[in-house]
């Protein structure tokens, strides 16, 4: 099966809708002190991650590596400190971890271990993590199981060299799940896939 991508976060992340509105019981969870040296470590893990598939989308060689050792260290992460939260690292940062587990396919057990996490933190607390960080985590590890996505998020790259959906479970309800999730519709989500030409072919 060609390997999957989401589309690069200069393209989707300006495609995320406003966040959604938090549960106004969400006083009832502790709130946790910044931990600004987590937040710095998962951040320069993501600038690491990102500054490889920006050379590998030029054309030079991806580095396997650089997912391994950044889901080792993730993994110590969650063992330490749980999932880390919005209130935990910030915005920045908890959307970070949850990028890096987004190209941990290499070890898809531990996806499907941290959108268990992930579902779980938000339904106690839904400030806590980015409902669309759900959506697309889910989409990777269905595809991964060679299931049909539910959101869309998911594509490869055909034989023409261009982004193409994997299939979607209910086409015709498609953007109402991507709407609950804090998504664009799906069509402009699909325009933005045919302007990304990445040269590489994997990740």
């Amino acid at each position: 099966m060609p390997e999957s991508f989401s589309l690069p976060v200069v393209f989707w992340e300006k495609q995320r809708r406003r966040p959604i509105t938090a549960s106004p019981f969400c006083f009832i969870i502790k709130t946790m002190k910044l931990d600004k040296k987590l937040k710095l470590k998962i951040q320069k893990m993501v600038e690491v991650d990102m500054k490889m598939r920006k050379r590998a989308d030029q054309g030079k060689a991806f580095d396997f590596s650089v997912d391994k050792n950044n889901t080792k260290e993730l993994k110590a992460i969650i063992k330490k400190y749980g999932w880390p939260t919005i209130d935990l690292v910030g915005k920045k940062a908890s959307w970070g971890a949850w990028l890096l587990v987004q190209h941990a396919d290499h070890d898809k057990k531990f996806q499907k271990k941290c959108l268990k996490i992930i579902e779980s933190v938000w339904k106690k607390n839904k400030a806590s993590v980015s409902r669309a960080n759900i959506a697309f985590l889910k989409d990777r590890t269905l595809v991964s199981q060679k299931k049909k996505q539910l959101f869309g998020t998911q594509f490869y790259i055909n034989k023409k060299g261009e982004m193409t959906p994997r299939p979607i479970q209910k086409l015709k309800t498609l953007d109402k799940r991507r709407k609950e999730f804090g998504l664009t519709p799906f069509k402009d989500y699909l325009d933005a896939a045919k302007r990304y030409k990445p040269k590489r072919v994997k990740g």
